[in-house]
């Protein structure tokens, strides 16, 4: 007993007293638990909750139909999450405003809510301005300010940015609990506008081991719940109100569970590399099947394989945004040509997927698939389901009955990673200096994020920043023409005074025109990188589908730097990869 209590109250120790790791640790080396087992101690304190309200001066106004209003707490709270997004379009936009003031209005006192009846009547400026000027004074502040600042966030971080689990100090990822705000969503989702409202203890479910000092609840609170679950990974969860999903506080990507979850996810892939031409003829066979449930379920395959569309989840009506996937595509989703732009069967796509991204394609598809759409499309009006005999449910019995642990997002994640292997060994050329392979690197990993779909609206400070590039560019044109000139001259002198130091003069002047053509090539790679990647997220599928050892396997075979693709994070998630792969890695 005495031991295992010396024991707890030195890991505790280690947990309080904040003292980093400075080691890399090689969980990939050591023994794995048991399936199912994620660990068998885990200690932490517990999520941090964002700061209250803080009222606004008495000298910031709000005006309704043009006369001065002062506004309950509550009401004034909510009142301040629209003024801080006054300029942004998002306050423009019909939905927004109508579930904005909808659910502001839940929050007002009744006296409010019989005065304030239309928002085109409510003037925010003066809470707007206010916001302005402060975020412009964080700007502005001294070094000893900022410096105050981030050794409170340290302070914050080594107290309750770690946790113990199994012996070891790990880094959590995100253990601040989001604010309340305005629900924004993405594209143009029905529910933006809406009200996320502030997370108390009481909406917290704490998981920790039994012999683990369990996290102390804000003075005057009590946790939902406190569970001992070692069967998953997360440390805290809460439902939040706008979709009702459950959020957790997880570890750090870096962590042993988030790394082996990674690696367990890519050798998946590998093993459907095996079987994939297996799979694929018996999908080709199925396309003849006097089983209509099961062509369709063979068509839809082909459509996950061939364009890496996600499955797609049945929704509530009206509980989300109209995202669809591919088992849940309706007739009016898609339109069929026998033939266009010089090429035959050609089914063009456009509907919205995840998170309402629009997915727009004109693809040219087997014979055989385009009469089973027009046979699936027959006497059925748009708003039907083109796979009406096929749901997301029955597709993934399917697919584990293919082989154990597939799904659609592993032949997302084997067509991602096997496009990327095939694309650099096409694009990469043996003699290309280091930034011109980074953006063969680039290109090759463009190709995936365009089969996934991972688009993104082009930076607002794309257009300043392009111009700041090209004028970084043409000085540099400037200085190579001048290095030119000079070196010219320096020959002339050599060839006339023939002596060892106009020797020495050429050779100097010839590294600097050497130097600078290759500064000018890496401003002219970056500004081609940029261009072609504006309106493309190459982020998502580098974290997310790509096996980290392709790129390692790359970098070392052709001497490019890892740090030039992985950022310092992202090395620190995939140091299981670095140490893992050699330069003859085959995915």
């Amino acid at each position: 007993f005495g031991m295992c209590t010396f024991y707890l109250i030195f890991l505790n120790f280690i947990l309080n007293i904040g003292v980093r790791d400075t080691g890399v640790r090689r969980w990939w080396e050591e023994e794995r638990y048991p399936e199912g087992i994620k660990w068998k101690f885990l200690e932490h304190k517990g999520p941090v909750f964002a700061p209250p309200y803080e009222p606004l001066p008495e000298s910031v106004k709000f005006y309704y139909d043009g006369k001065v209003m002062k506004l309950s707490p509550k009401a004034e709270e909510v009142a301040t999450f629209f003024a801080k997004m006054l300029d942004h379009e998002y306050t423009t936009k019909e939905i927004f405003r109508k579930n904005f003031f909808k659910d502001w209005r839940k929050e007002m006192t009744n006296e409010e809510k019989n005065i304030i009846t239309n928002l085109s009547k409510c003037d925010f400026t003066q809470m707007s301005q206010y916001f302005k000027a402060q975020s412009e004074a964080r700007k502005q502040m001294s070094k000893e300010e900022k410096l105050k600042i981030k050794e409170e966030n340290e302070k914050l971080l080594k107290e309750y940015g770690f946790c113990v689990m199994d012996n070891h100090r790990e880094r959590i990822a995100n253990f601040k609990i989001e604010p309340p705000g305005l629900f924004r969503g993405r594209g143009n989702h029905p529910k933006m506008g809406m009200l996320k409202r502030r997370i108390m203890p009481e909406d917290i479910i704490i998981n920790c081991s039994k012999d683990a000092k369990v996290p102390s609840p804000p003075t005057g609170h009590k946790w939902k719940e406190v569970r001992h679950d070692n069967k998953v990974t997360w440390l805290v969860s809460w439902t939040e109100n706008i979709q009702g999903s459950i959020k957790y506080i997880m570890l750090n990507p870096s962590s042993r569970i988030k790394g082996e979850k990674d690696w367990q996810k890519y050798e998946t892939a590998r093993r459907l590399k095996k079987c994939v031409d297996k799979i694929r003829n018996q999908y080709r066979e199925d396309w003849k099947s006097k089983e209509m449930k099961v062509r369709q379920r063979a068509v839809a395959l082909y459509f996950i394989d061939k364009l890496a569309l996600r499955a797609g989840n049945e929704k509530e009506e009206g509980e989300t945004a109209d995202t669809v996937g591919c088992c849940s595509l309706r007739v009016e989703h898609i339109n069929l040509h026998p033939e266009l732009d010089g090429q035959e069967y050609v089914v063009e796509f456009d509907f919205l997927g995840k998170d309402s991204i629009r997915y727009y394609n004109k693809v040219p598809v087997e014979k055989r698939v385009f009469k089973n759409l027009q046979l699936f499309m027959e006497n059925k009006q748009p708003e039907d389901d083109l796979f009406d005999r096929l749901n997301t449910g029955i597709l993934n019995k399917h697919l584990q009955d293919l082989m154990e642990g597939l799904t659609a997002k592993v032949f997302r994640t084997y067509n991602a990673s096997i496009t990327l292997q095939q694309q650099l060994k096409e694009l990469t050329a043996p003699d290309e200096n280091i930034p011109a392979k980074i953006l063969s690197y680039n290109r090759a990993n463009r190709a995936v994020a365009i089969l996934c779909n991972h688009q993104r609206a082009p930076p607002k400070t794309f257009e300043k920043s392009m111009m700041n590039l090209q004028s970084k560019i043409d000085a540099k044109k400037e200085q190579l023409a001048d290095a030119r000139r000079d070196l010219k001259s320096a020959k002339a002198d050599a060839k006339v005074l023939k002596d060892a130091k106009t020797k020495k003069v050429v050779e100097s002047k010839k590294k600097a025109v050497q130097r600078l053509e290759e500064q000018l090539m890496k401003l002219e790679v970056q500004a081609t990188d940029r261009e072609e990647n504006k309106q493309i997220a190459l982020g998502t599928s580098k974290l997310n589908y790509l096996d980290p050892r392709i790129t390692v396997a790359w970098c070392k075979k052709w001497g490019v730097p890892i740090e030039k693709i992985y950022n310092k994070t992202q090395r620190e998630k995939f140091a299981w990869a670095i140490d893992m792969a050699d330069e003859d890695y085959e995915f």
